[in-house]
């Protein structure tokens, strides 16, 4: 008898052994991939302050999407729950990018979304603001290739190939005719001292061109470093929100600060996109979840990139989350900053 309960505690001590190792792998063994759930709606008139502002009954607001690494039962929930999404980790950061690098992209972009906004909406409202440009700041690497042995990040380029390159364009432009095998001269500002810097062009990984047919430097999501001057002042804290997707929005709720009329007329305005300097709406990612976010927060509308009517569009998948979630919330698709100021203009209810 003692020799059996001997046997039967030994056999239950490596079962629970064994079910705490499975659980401990299921829950820490991250996957290639990303799963995202609905943020907030968070309301803009509580981070952005324009210097002798008008306040205003409404409420336009930014819309968020919270993501993680994807373990086993993240990844199995996603595939079960219809609002929650995976995406796979190359479309999220470039491959050898650390957790602080992809970080401090993400709030190099909002930064950069906040200013071109200021941009749209002072000059839309007669306001004083344009950009001091000085130099193309480098936020990370593709792994392997030139510019991640010899710059680093927080470099900025000032010159490409003896040409003046101040704006992320302008690298952009002059990179657009180089071949394998060229070399690119750089002169760069690191810890305000210029140095020169040769790189060679060299094929992109597999994973990034399977074709092998495009080469580059290695340079990944370039920024341009400026400086926005403006009259009257704004400021804008969004704390750890990262990207650029607030940029519509953005845009609103700065020029309804500037301008006597409310634009929202009392009601909670809703959205995503983000904006060029030509007041241009681009499409972002996680929209369906945005919606939701939207919903929950009581919208009344919710402006979603249209990308000019493509198939597919942020809109499309808007307006098919909108009828899924079953939500009386608005949802329409603009082109330009311009239209959703005309909707609420002279649309809106």
């Amino acid at each position: 008898m003692r020799e059996t309960r001997g046997k039967t505690i030994k056999g239950s001590v490596f079962r629970w052994t064994i079910f705490i190792l499975v659980l401990l792998f299921v829950n820490f063994y991250q996957l290639p991939y990303y799963f995202s759930i609905p943020g907030d709606a968070k309301v803009l008139s509580e981070v952005i302050e324009v210097e002798e502002g008008y306040d205003y009954e409404g409420t336009l607001s930014l819309t968020t999407v919270r993501m993680g690494r994807a373990n086993t039962i993240n990844y199995v929930w996603s595939l079960l729950s219809d609002d929650r999404d995976l995406i796979a980790e190359n479309l999220i950061r470039p491959e050898g990018e650390s957790d602080e690098e992809y970080h401090q992209r993400q709030l190099v972009m909002m930064t950069s979304s906040q200013d071109v906004a200021v941009l749209i909406a002072y000059n839309e409202a007669g306001k004083e603001a344009y950009f001091e440009n000085y130099g193309v700041l480098i936020t990370s690497f593709v792994e392997g290739m030139d510019a991640e042995r010899k710059l680093e990040v927080g470099d900025r380029i000032v010159e490409v190939n003896g040409t003046e390159t101040l704006k992320a364009e302008d690298l952009l432009e002059e990179l657009g005719s180089v071949d394998i095998g060229d070399e690119v001269d750089l002169v760069i500002e690191r810890e305000e001292e210029r140095q020169d810097v040769t790189l060679t062009v060299e094929k992109f990984p597999e994973e990034l061109d399977p074709t092998g047919e495009r080469g580059g430097i290695g340079i990944a999501h370039p920024v341009t470093d400026r400086e926005l001057v403006r009259n009257p002042d704004v400021s804008i804290d969004t704390a750890q929100i990262g990207g650029p997707s607030a940029g519509l929005m953005f845009a609103l709720e700065i020029y309804n600060q500037l301008v006597e009329e409310d634009i929202t007329k009392g009601n909670q305005i809703a959205g995503t996109g983000s904006l060029s300097e030509e007041g241009e709406v681009g499409r972002i990612g996680g929209v369906k979840q945005k919606v939701i976010a939207a919903d929950r927060a009581g919208a009344k509308v919710f402006f979603a990139p249209n990308e000019n009517g493509l198939e597919g569009s942020n809109y499309d998948i808007a307006l098919e989350t909108a009828e899924s979630i079953g939500t009386d919330m608005e949802v329409i698709g603009v082109d330009s900053f311009e239209e959703a100021l005309e909707y609420l203009e002279q649309e809106l209810g």
